[in-house]
């Protein structure tokens, strides 16, 4: 490429962007951090203090939460007053990093990129190969999607979502056959379970630990109307077994969606209806050249 070709203030704003990247990243590790301490839940709490009492408050080492504090106020999450070394968390701030943000908490989310990260050695394999990363090489891949999904299961599913399906309470309430596709840690289904104790819920998915959560919790709940089984999606082979079959944010995890979505199709009654709930995104990459979570979502395709 010719010098004269070579724009100056291209290249100098693209290295400017990498050092945002390189800097958000970091905080992004940083936040995960203090998400799974607490720290952000403590800061809500607290009038302006200083790292020797947010450490107090919350139970850790004073010389990490003060090293933490650091990239929370460079990184521009928390406010600092140098004149008596106080730091707070702006409730601005606060609305979309603690837990009482509920869905909306985005520390909650970010876990997400340094649980694929433990496996970039195994996709690094797979580009040059091909193949994939076994799935039970994601660590607590279900412990998080039980924590993002119960967020949003807890405080919509029984009295929002399922009411949008004409007449399905009702029916709930008297009793049908229902199952779940992909149902992770089983929270759904045991939350329907709980609410309409007239009716049957069965959860497959492919994931023994998710399985063992699901009835770990039904157990613990009492729940005596419930089933879980380790099973591929793609392979379901039931034949007008339910009455109401559900896919909460499963569908476009699956390897083979068609085969799976074939499957519900032929495992559904005649007069049976399937619900999915999933992200609101397009297969084109032109049509997500705008979405909020673009680049985020596109990372986790590749690396989960």
């Amino acid at each position: 490429m010719a010098d004269s070709q070579f724009d100056k203030a291209k290249a100098e704003a693209f290295s400017k962007k990498m050092l945002g990247i390189l800097n958000d990243a970091s905080v992004a590790q940083m936040i995960v951090i203090g998400h799974q301490v607490g720290l952000f839940d403590t800061l809500a709490g607290l009038d302006p203090s200083t790292s020797e009492q947010i450490a107090q408050a919350s139970s850790l080492n004073e010389r990490y939460v003060r090293e933490w504090l650091g990239a929370m106020v460079t990184g521009r999450i928390v406010d600092y007053e140098p004149a008596d070394k106080t730091y707070q968390l702006p409730p601005e701030h606060a609305a979309a990093i603690t837990r009482a943000a509920g869905p909306r908490n985005l520390a909650m989310m970010m876990q997400m990129i340094p649980m694929v990260a433990r496996v970039q050695q195994g996709i690094v394999d797979s580009f040059r190969a091909g193949g994939g990363v076994p799935y039970s090489a994601y660590g607590d891949f279900h412990k998080l999607m039980a924590e993002m999904s119960g967020a949003v299961h807890d405080i919509s599913l029984v009295d929002i979502t399922l009411p949008l399906v004409s007449q399905l309470v009702d029916r709930l309430r008297t009793g049908i056959d229902v199952l779940d596709v992909g149902c992770g840690s089983g929270h759904a289904v045991n939350l329907m379970a709980r609410a309409f104790p007239h009716s049957r819920f069965t959860g497959y998915d492919f994931s023994q630990e998710g399985i063992a959560a699901g009835q770990a919790e039904a157990q613990e709940w009492g729940l005596t109307n419930t089933e879980f089984a380790v099973r591929d999606a793609a392979e379901l082979g039931d034949v007008s077994l339910y009455d109401f079959i559900t896919a909460f944010d499963s569908i476009h995890d699956q390897a083979q969606p068609r085969a799976v979505l074939r499957g519900i199709a032929e495992a559904l009654r005649p007069d049976g209806t399937f619900l999915m709930v999933d992200v609101n995104s397009s297969s084109n990459l032109e049509e997500n050249l705008d979405h909020v979570l673009g680049p985020m979502m596109y990372t986790v395709s590749c690396m989960h």
